[in-house]
């Protein structure tokens, strides 16, 4: 017999929802910080080359990365079977905002 899957309310939609942003604006500012040293503060300069800029970029990617990668692994372990399902779209959706929180970094 086929096994039937518990779906999830709306109201573990909206905690994951209120969670992703927590953690993404914490992530942000702690990587932010983390990577204070790097790249060019003035972007308009007319010497400014892209090298430091682009070093900055990985850097925050590759940690973003990280952080979101042992975060999975922690919450996979730690959460419901039945939550379990909504865990992968937000790791999915958190790869698209390490990209999109360059923005404010560099602005």
């Amino acid at each position: 017999m086929a096994e039937l899957k518990q779906k999830t309310g709306p109201l573990a939609f909206l905690v994951g929802a209120g969670l992703f942003v927590a953690f993404e604006t914490v992530a942000y500012y702690l990587l932010k910080f983390a990577t204070s040293g790097l790249g060019m503060a003035n972007q308009l300069q007319p010497e400014n080359t892209i090298v430091s800029n682009w070093v900055k970029t990985v850097v925050f990617l590759l940690l973003h990365l990280t952080l979101v990668v042992v975060a999975v692994l922690v919450l996979s372990n730690r959460m419901p079977r039945r939550l379990r399902g909504q865990l992968m779209g937000w790791f999915y959706l958190s790869l698209l905002v390490g990209f999109a929180l360059l923005v404010p970094l560099f602005s």
